[in-house]
C-alpha cells in the first residue's frame, strides 16, 4: 500500500471524520482515531503538456478541472502551479521528486493533450507517489471530440481518485434538478440537466407547467418526474437524448407521484393518492397494471429499493408521526427503522447498500442525515432553516440536497456534503434550484 493511500485511508471511513497519522517506531505507518481535522493531501498538477498549439486551451481547461475536482472533495490541497519548483516540458521525462518533495507535494499528477486535424483530443496522463519516488499504475489515454473536453477531464479525474483512495470516482456524471424561477410565491419550475459540478446546462422541459422530484434510470438515459401539466400531479417519463417525454402509463386519472427507477430499470413504484388516502404501488414497464404494494390508512410515499433490488425503503404516518418503514419488494408487513426525535422522509438507499440518507425535522430545524438499513448508527451531517431531498453520488461517499433560505426573498440552492458530515460546499448554479438527482457513471 503506497504512502498516499495509506494517508487517506481514514478520511475514506465513514465514522472517522477526525484522524491524525502515526509512526511506530520501527514499524509502517499508521493511523489513529482522535480529536481533529482530517488535514487534505496535498498534490501537485502542473499544466498538462500541449503537443500542438491548437491544444494549448484545452491543455490548460483541462488541468484546471482534474485539480478542481480533486480540491472539491475536501479530501485533498491543490499546490497552486506558482509555488512549483520544476516544470514539466516532456511527458515521457523522468520525475525529478527531489523537487516535488521540497513543496511538500505528495501526489504529482502529469499530463500531455494533442488535437487531431479531425477534432478529436487524446489526452495522456500519470500519477505518481513522491515520498516513495514510484508511479502509481500505469499511463492512460482517453479520446474523445474537442467539445467533451469537459468529459475527459472528469475521467482523468475519477482515475487520479480511484488510485489513491481504492474507491470509483464520481466526477464523470451528471445531476438533473429543477431549476427555478421568479418570485417565491409564484415561482416558475423546469427540469434541467448538468455535470455534477454545475457546468454543461441543458434545460428538458420549459416553464409552463410545474415540475418536481426528478429521478434518473439507472442507465443515465431516462428520467421519471412529477408534472402539473393537466393540473393535478401525474408521472411523465422523459428520454434524455432527444429530450420528448411520455406519460408513464394509464394509471385511472389518479393523482401519481414520488416515482423511482428499480435498480435493472424494468419496473417503476411510484405513491398514488386516492380519497385523501396514499399508499405505494408499483408498475412494470410496458405494462397497464400496477401492483399495490401497501395497504394502510395512512400516507405512505418516497419509496426507494435497495441495490439488489430486494427491499424498499419508504416515509409514512402510520405511527402518527412521519417516520421511514423498509418492507420487502414484493409488499408485506414493513419494518420501521427511524426512532429518534422528530420526524423523517425522502429515504434514499445508498448505491453502495450501507446506508440510507434522509431528510429529518425536529426542534424548527431541518437536516440531512444517515443511517444503517436497520436503523442503527443515525447520523445527523447538515443543519439550516431547510434542508430536504438528499440524492447520493454514484460511490456513495457523496449526498447532494436541496438547501433553502427563510424569508420572504429566500430561495432554493443546491449543496453537497460528504457522508462524515465534513466538506458542505454549495453547488453552483444560475439561478435558484431544487430536487437534484445524481445519475450513475456515464458510459
Amino acid at each position: 500500500m503506497s504512502r498516499i493511500l495509506r494517508n487517506l485511508c481514514l478520511a475514506l471511513a465513514v465514522l472517522a471524520p477526525v484522524a491524525m497519522p502515526a509512526m511506530a517506531q520501527n514499524g509502517p505507518l499508521r493511523i489513529v482515531i482522535e480529536e481533529g481535522v482530517i488535514e487534505p493531501l496535498p498534490f501537485a498538477a502542473p499544466a498538462f503538456i500541449a503537443e500542438n498549439p491548437s491544444a494549448a486551451e484545452f491543455a490548460d481547461q483541462i488541468t484546471r478541472v482534474v485539480a478542481a475536482d480533486l480540491a472539491g472533495t475536501g479530501l485533498f490541497r491543490e499546490i497552486p502551479q506558482s509555488a512549483h519548483i520544476a516544470r514539466v516540458t516532456n511527458f515521457d521525462a523522468p520525475v525529478s521528486y527531489a523537487d516535488w518533495k521540497a513543496i511538500n507535494a505528495q501526489a504529482l499528477v502529469t499530463g500531455s493533450v494533442a488535437l487531431g486535424s479531425d477534432g478529436r483530443l487524446n489526452v495522456k496522463f500519470r500519477l505518481f507517489d513522491v515520498f516513495s519516488g514510484q508511479p502509481m499504475g500505469d499511463g492512460l489515454q482517453f479520446g474523445g471530440g474537442s467539445d467533451n473536453w469537459r468529459r475527459i477531464a472528469h475521467k482523468v479525474a475519477d482515475q487520479v481518485y480511484s488510485r489513491i483512495t481504492g474507491e470509483s470516482g464520481y466526477f464523470d456524471s451528471r445531476v438533473v434538478f429543477v431549476s427555478e424561477s421568479g418570485p417565491k410565491d409564484q415561482r416558475l419550475k423546469r427540469l434541467a440537466i448538468m455535470d455534477y459540478d454545475g457546468a454543461s446546462v441543458q434545460y428538458l422541459t420549459d416553464s409552463s407547467a410545474i415540475v418536481l422530484a426528478p429521478r434518473f434510470s439507472p442507465d443515465g438515459s431516462r428520467v421519471l418526474y412529477t408534472s402539473y401539466e393537466t393540473g393535478f400531479p401525474r408521472i411523465k417519463m422523459l428520454d434524455i437524448a432527444s429530450v420528448t417525454s411520455r406519460p408513464l402509463a394509464d394509471l385511472s386519472g389518479n393523482m401519481t407521484f414520488a416515482p423511482r427507477f428499480s435498480p435493472d430499470g424494468g419496473t417503476v413504484i411510484y405513491s398514488v393518492e386516492q380519497g385523501g388516502n396514499t399508499d405505494i404501488y408499483a408498475l412494470a414497464l410496458g405494462s397497464n397494471q400496477p401492483v399495490r404494494l401497501t395497504n394502510a390508512p395512512s400516507i405512505e410515499t418516497a419509496p426507494s429499493f435497495s441495490p439488489d433490488g430486494s427491499r424498499i425503503v419508504f416515509e409514512s404516518d402510520r405511527s402518527g408521526t412521519q417516520q421511514l418503514y423498509v418492507m420487502p419488494v414484493g409488499g408485506g408487513e414493513p419494518t420501521r427503522i427511524s426512532f429518534g426525535e422528530g420526524r423523517y422522509g425522502t429515504p434514499v438507499w445508498s448505491p453502495r447498500g450501507d446506508l440510507i440518507a434522509f431528510t429529518k425535522q425536529n426542534a424548527g430545524r431541518f437536516h440531512i442525515g444517515v443511517m444503517r438499513a436497520d436503523g442503527s448508527e443515525e447520523r445527523l451531517l447538515t443543519a439550516s432553516f431547510l434542508d430536504e431531498g438528499p440524492t447520493w453520488a454514484p460511490n456513495g461517499r457523496v449526498i447532494m440536497f436541496t438547501r433553502e433560505s427563510a424569508g420572504a426573498g429566500g430561495s432554493a440552492q443546491l449543496y453537497s456534503v460528504d457522508i462524515s458530515g465534513r466538506n458542505l460546499r454549495a453547488v453552483p448554479t444560475e439561478g435558484a434550484a431544487s430536487d437534484p438527482a445524481w445519475s450513475p457513471l456515464l458510459p
